[in-house]
């Protein structure tokens, strides 16, 4: 039997990668493949998630064990075969491979191969370059200073002050037309 997971990021919209795997090989397996597949750097912390149908976060597989308590179920990308947590067509999982700022690929179990078998995962299809593996904090502030900040970031230029009510705003300037604070209290 062979996985057939395809991978696509919401950063870049022609990226897309096919990974096919054994089921009994390890979420580390997948791992290597992934980042052998857009040719990341393996010093980064990364995590699987599993995902239920609107791609809420149900299980976490880590790349290090976190938790040591028994008594929550934990589970390490070395230790836990993929047929352990997938099982059915279309389960979704989030690979995240920047911790600092969750930035994700989206992977679907697309295709399950039966008859077949595969001995190393292979990337069977790449378009599009991947985002950057992680993003560098000095030039997104460079980039965001430089930003321009005049009268129009705020909102509407035509803004015109003789447009609101000046009912609506009774009470405000010291005028007692609204009700003092003393006489709501009472």
């Amino acid at each position: 039997m062979i996985y057939r997971f395809t991978i696509i990021s919401d950063e870049a919209d022609d990226f897309v990668r096919e990974i096919q795997i054994d089921p009994e090989a390890t979420f580390f397996e997948l791992h290597e493949a992934i980042l052998k597949s857009v040719d990341y750097k393996a010093d980064q912390m990364t995590s699987f998630f599993i995902c239920d149908d609107d791609w809420e976060k149900e299980k976490e597989i880590t790349l290090e064990e976190m938790d040591d308590n028994p008594e929550i179920d934990s589970w390490v990308m070395k230790e836990t075969p993929l047929s352990e947590l997938i099982e059915d067509e279309k389960q979704k999982l989030l690979y995240v491979f920047d911790y600092m700022t969750e930035r994700c690929f989206f992977i679907e179990l697309s295709e399950i191969i039966t008859g077949k078998e595969i001995k190393a995962a292979k990337c069977t299809k790449k378009e599009g370059n991947p985002p950057k593996q992680t993003v560098d904090f000095e030039e997104m502030a460079l980039t965001n200073s430089s930003m321009d900040l005049d009268e129009n970031f705020y909102g509407d230029q035509d803004f015109d002050i003789e447009e609101f009510d000046p009912e609506g705003f009774e009470g405000l300037n010291g005028d007692t037309a609204g009700g003092s604070f003393e006489e709501d209290r009472l």
